[in-house]
């Protein structure tokens, strides 16, 4: 796949993606051992046994509302300093959130204070990952060799979903290793702490990446002026309103297909947790693989028809795979494994898409912000709103609420969106 590439642009590839890589594995763990930790931080209240596990989600939701702060004010010091720096920033606060979550309370020991501290560990990661998106995906997009910008985009999800595969690989070992007890008292704590320690490699690592943006040098310098905060969005407000367009329906299916189905499942048919685990770590697997063959598809025929594939794929798919699930390992397998077919169409080539829409003095808080504050909007609080749907009785609902929002995403791809493959990065 990487044939003829320069080695200097494989080694800005691998110092990238071995960062977000552990970005992400710290994100993750959260999502995964939820259902673990959520009666020990949090109170059992009146409502019954979900309580817990919708106020550890809705913390979970929280989390992502600090992506758009970081997508601003991390992409405005990537387009005035460079990527690099921007992220060895974000990498060394990832790590501190990571290991506030492992040092995080009982709510019998602590009280509130338990998921007061929880809440603001997930607040320093989503401000992390925020920040992580507007840097890392610009700076990936910008070491494209020319004709090759999709297959470096896809290496994106590629690093992001080793982290995911590497958290959800972990979990299912401690879950099969411990019994129930142990993994909700203690076992559920390393993984963060894993994560925490990973995050210092990864800083390390990162410290050999050259830097992308030449503005960056001529700001500091004194040869250019600095972008201001909101400049992306006052000279280019179309382009920031299309990836809002561009992203809403696609953050909702990447949350839920990679994340949430399996709790889902849980929920919904009985599914057990280490089977639900195996599940999702076996899809990831495929949905990795799949991403940078994508990416090359798009270098061939363009951004378009892949972002409309995966619009029409989630427009009609949702409500009848979800409908199909039962308490089957391979009815699961298969529901992840074929929409993951047709998220790939957008996931494969997001870093490409977005970084091609703005010129370099503002591409990455031009990418970052309204990638983060949709991201936040609808992506952050999909587990949130599945759950509260099965509570309410209503779990089918929820496929209904995907493909809305996947028909008015894939009129932005028909009828706003054009071709940007070959046009010169700016």
């Amino acid at each position: 796949m990487l044939v003829g590439v320069p080695r200097n642009r494989v080694r800005q590839l691998l110092a990238a993606n071995v960062g977000n890589m552990v970005e992400w594995f710290d994100w993750y763990t959260y999502s995964f051992l939820a259902v673990y930790f959520a009666t020990q931080v949090f109170p059992k209240g009146a409502g019954g046994s979900l309580v817990p596990l919708l106020s550890s989600f809705a913390v979970f939701a929280v989390g992502f509302f600090m992506r758009p702060l970081g997508g601003l004010l991390v992409g405005a010091f990537a387009d005035r300093y460079g990527r690099k720096a921007a992220m060895t920033f974000t990498i060394t606060l990832m790590g501190a959130g990571s290991l506030l979550v492992a040092a995080t309370p009982t709510y019998a020991a602590a009280g509130l204070l338990a998921p007061v501290i929880l809440t603001v560990a997930r607040l320093t990661q989503g401000l992390s990952v925020g920040g992580e998106f507007a840097a890392a995906t610009t700076f990936l997009v910008e070491s494209a060799p020319p004709g090759r910008r999709g297959l470096f985009s896809s290496f994106q999800y590629v690093s992001t979903t080793i982290g995911q595969l590497l958290a959800s690989g972990l979990a299912a070992v401690l879950a099969a290793s411990l019994s129930e007890a142990d993994m909700s008292s203690w076992g559920w704590r390393v993984p963060f702490v894993v994560g925490a320690v990973a995050s210092l490699v990864g800083l390390w690592i990162r410290r050999g990446a050259e830097e992308t943006s030449a503005l960056a040098e001529e700001i500091k310098q004194g040869r250019a002026e600095r972008p201001r905060l909101f400049e992306f969005l006052v000279k280019y407000p179309t382009k920031a309103f299309m990836i809002v367009g561009i992203t809403m329906a696609a953050t909702v299916a990447y949350y839920t297909w990679t994340t949430f189905l399996p709790t889902f499942a849980e929920l919904t048919v009985g599914f057990g947790k280490a089977e639900a685990l195996r599940a999702g770590t076996i899809s990831l697997v495929f949905f990795m693989v799949l991403q940078p063959l994508a990416g090359m598809l798009s270098d061939r025929i363009g951004r378009r028809p892949m972002l409309i594939a995966f619009g029409l794929g989630f427009t009609l798919l949702p409500v009848p795979l979800m409908g199909t699930l039962t308490d089957s390992f391979a009815s699961l397998l298969f529901v992840q494994c074929l929409g993951m077919v047709f998220l790939s169409g957008y996931t494969a080539i997001a870093a490409a898409v977005n970084s091609e829409l703005f010129p370099t003095r503002v591409r990455a808080s031009g990418a970052g912000f309204p990638y983060s504050l949709t991201v936040a909007l609808f992506g952050g609080t999909a587990p949130l709103v599945g759950t509260a749907l099965i509570d309410a009785g209503n779990a089918h609902l929820f496929g209904w609420y995907m493909s809305a929002l996947a028909l008015a995403s894939t009129l932005v791809y028909v009828f706003a969106l054009k071709e940007t493959k070959d046009q010169p990065l700016r």
